[in-house]
């Protein structure tokens, strides 16, 4: 997400190290989404950010950190945590969950980077946004 456009929105927080946390980011990136008018499918943004968020809780040390950067037609989002763990990709399913393997489908991009303190998982998302049509009786 390069660009003056390209981060048109961001809000940064710390979340509590409770599984509420889940809720309380799907609702800030919610108002993400619909502050910089995202046009591409808030239910992806959201469910990766359910994501991210979960795998921080529940493999990650201390409260997640969330960063969310949005425009019209590109998200990132970052949720960093202590735990210097890196997160492994898992054969998807109901026991092992399908957290990274959703991250993936989902995204045009992830991975994962150092933070300040421990790591950041990122993911970008983009909207697909069609051309505008002009019909016979416009031209």
């Amino acid at each position: 997400m390069e660009g003056e456009e390209a981060e048109r929105y961001q809000v940064d927080t710390k979340l509590p190290e409770e599984m509420g946390s889940i809720t309380v980011a799907r609702r800030l990136a919610g108002t993400v989404l619909k502050e910089c008018d995202y046009q591409g499918r808030h239910e992806d943004v959201l469910l990766v950010v359910s994501e991210l968020v979960t795998n921080a809780l529940v493999h990650g040390d201390g409260s997640p950190a969330l960063r969310v950067r949005a425009s019209v037609s590109q998200v990132r989002i970052e949720v960093g945590d202590t735990g210097v763990a890196l997160p492994e990709t898992r054969e998807p399913g109901p026991l092992n969950g399908w957290g990274l393997h959703v991250v993936r489908l989902l995204s045009t991009g992830w991975g994962i980077s150092p933070g300040q303190d421990g790591k950041v998982v990122w993911c970008e998302l983009a909207a697909r946004l069609a051309p505008i049509q002009v019909r016979p009786s416009e031209a």
